[in-house]
């Protein structure tokens, strides 16, 4: 998810985007551990929009 369509959700959303992201992430985890994993970029993709809404959440949080 790019920035600005970030930007544009509310504080609610954003949380439940990250609660999302955050499940994404712990499966993809586990599927590399077990070697099921295809697309190993997506970890890193994940991980990235995870840090984005952080931010988004701290900016609006202030």
């Amino acid at each position: 998810m790019k920035a600005k369509e970030l930007r544009d959700l509310t504080v609610e959303e954003l949380q439940e985007k990250e609660r999302q992201f955050l499940e994404e992430q712990y499966n993809l985890r586990f599927q590399a551990v077990t070697g099921q994993l295809e697309n190993s970029g997506r970890i890193m993709e994940v991980r990235r929009i995870v840090a984005r809404i952080k931010t988004i959440l701290k900016e609006k949080s202030s």
